[in-house]
């Protein structure tokens, strides 16, 4: 599977969880080519699964931009994802900052933070964690409801639905997918009119990534501290 959730923000949690697709051609039987038909996002639901499902690793590039309570933010950085359940958000800007799921816990740190917060990575619920749910075996339908497909710029398409057991925090998450079956931006809507919409560049699947890239030592003298799980 590519590109399912806690990233701090206010001394707040947020969940995330996403969408892709491969569209089929046929010619006519006039014999001249014919404009496919589009998916249903039933079946694009399933094409997602299945090439995810075909990935072992992967790497990309990511920006991410936040707008609501009167912000505008963008960030950036590099996505690493491996089964099982690895997960690694390396920011480049700004520099230092990390969310990371080493299959046993979440960390996030920034540079300069007075602590490290961890939780369980089983009780992680982020705005990024669906990408590693598509990293296992997850259906996409029964991670998230009312699918509905709309056709999308360049000739990929959006998924839109609500990650199940979010309704309280997030009110729509919109995926981005190409004809290809790539993830190539990820949108949520949360209740309080904020916006976060992740974008993906240069996406190398199954990408050799060592396993030291999952695991995080806090910096000297920095505490480590057991973060509250969402409510």
């Amino acid at each position: 599977m590519t590109l399912g959730a806690l990233f701090h923000r206010d001394n707040r949690f947020y969940f995330w969880g996403a969408g892709v697709s491969l569209l089929l051609c046929a010619a006519a039987n006039c014999g001249f080519a014919q404009s496919p038909s589009p998916p249903t996002a039933h079946e694009l639901a399933q094409r997602v699964d299945r090439h995810y499902d075909q990935l072992h690793s992967l790497k990309a590039g990511f920006s991410e931009n936040y707008s609501g309570l009167g912000m505008d933010r963008t960030e950036s950085g590099t996505l690493f994802l491996r089964k099982p359940g690895r997960m690694l958000w390396q920011y480049s800007s700004p520099p230092g900052k990390i969310f990371l799921l080493d299959g046993k816990f979440a960390w996030f740190y920034s540079k300069g933070d007075a602590q490290v917060q961890r939780i369980p990575a089983k009780e992680v619920d982020d705005l990024r964690s669906p990408l590693r749910f598509l990293l296992g075996h997850t259906e996409l339908e029964k991670e998230v409801t009312g699918l509905k497909l709309t056709a999308a710029s360049n000739g990929s398409f959006t998924l839109t639905g609500e990650p199940k057991g979010q309704e309280n925090r997030v009110t729509r998450l919109s995926l981005t997918v190409t004809v290809e079956g790539d993830i190539t931006a990820i949108e949520v809507d949360e209740p309080d009119g904020a916006i976060t919409r992740f974008t993906f560049t240069n996406e190398q699947t199954n990408a050799t990534i060592p396993a030291g890239v999952f695991q995080f030592t806090p910096p000297p003298g920095v505490p480590v501290v057991e973060a509250m799980p969402p409510v």
